[in-house]
């Protein structure tokens, strides 16, 4: 059977096990690996690559590392020259344009972790959490110069934990993405392909999350909603209030069984307390800025044996 020239698009951690499996496959040829420039890392600024460049370069595949694919005239005639059947793209961070999406002879596809048309953008396993979703998954579409709005031709859906956050779904949906991309080669290799368009009813969007979006309204949000913001943006980019000024981290929250109003904050019996739209909650591990990780009644403990007055301000 013949190879498959494949492009591969990608940039983060995230994208490897893709890129992996690929560059393994018994019926792709990789031509190219299209990813973003190093970056600066660390306390000593030094250049560093995107684990995708990383891998490319110790495998020894053809690599490109550019702010903008759509602007490198040369490299895109280097790649028209290679007679290319299909592009992948998973986790890139560019836009692709006419040239490039017109380029594979089967067409440019994107692998993205939500069932479209669900969550179109660039943060759907947060956005799934962040409103409480019991499922999820990963779609792959055929793309066009709209945003993740191409007709399907693959998804898998899979259930989200009670209690799953943002870290432990991200590691999920970053091998089942893998596994589609292997499904999607069989379909390919059958000559199987069945194209679904998207229901225009059903769009929503998730938008690049900011710090920002990690600060807690206690006052203005249920105690549900607090904790799919806690689930949802952990590791990245966290939860957040204010002690003593001090921009407080929360990790866990805890339901007491006691009346305060929302906003309304408490710290008797060892306990940092705050009153929801429904109830009261205990932010049960925290970390102050420039502490380590502790419980409150440890953060109480020690704040209180400096002396002075506690303030909570979410």
């Amino acid at each position: 059977m013949k190879k498959l020239n494949v492009v591969f698009c990608g940039t983060p951690d995230f994208s490897l096990p893709t890129l992996e499996l690929i560059h393994h496959h018994p019926n792709i040829n990789i031509v190219g690996v299209i990813s973003m420039p190093d970056r600066p890392s660390g306390r000593g600024h030094e250049l560093k690559s995107p684990p995708v460049a990383e891998y490319a370069k110790t495998n020894k595949l053809p690599l490109y590392q550019v702010e903008n694919i759509n602007r490198e005239d040369k490299i895109l005639e280097e790649l028209e020259g290679k007679n290319v059947d299909l592009i992948l793209v998973l986790a890139f961070a560019q836009f692709l344009g006419s040239r490039i999406l017109n380029m594979p002879k089967l067409g440019c596809f994107n692998i993205h972790t939500s069932i479209l048309p669900k969550y179109r953008g660039a943060a759907p396993i947060q956005y799934s959490l962040l409103n409480g979703d019991t499922s999820t998954g990963v779609s792959i579409q055929r793309m066009v110069k709209e945003m993740d709005a191409g007709d399907l031709v693959h998804f898998f859906e899979l259930p989200i934990a009670e209690t799953e956050t943002g870290g432990q779904l991200f590691i999920r949906l970053k091998f089942q993405a893998a596994l589609s991309t292997n499904v999607l080669i069989d379909v390919i290799l059958k000559n199987k392909l069945v194209y679904t368009k998207q229901d225009p009813n059903g769009v929503s969007f998730a938008p690049t999350l900011k710090k920002e979006d990690g600060l807690l309204n206690f006052k203005d949000s249920s105690t549900v909603k607090i904790q799919n913001q806690i689930r949802a943006l952990d590791p990245w980019p966290g939860t957040y209030c204010f002690l003593n000024n001090q921009r407080l981290k929360v990790f866990e929250i805890e339901k007491l069984q006691r009346t305060l109003n929302p906003g309304e904050t408490s710290i008797d019996f060892g306990h940092l307390a705050v009153g929801t739209l429904d109830g009261v909650i205990r932010l049960s591990s925290v970390q102050l800025e420039g502490k380590k990780i502790c419980s409150d009644t440890e953060l109480l403990n020690g704040l209180k044996n400096k002396g002075g007055e506690i303030t909570l301000n979410p």
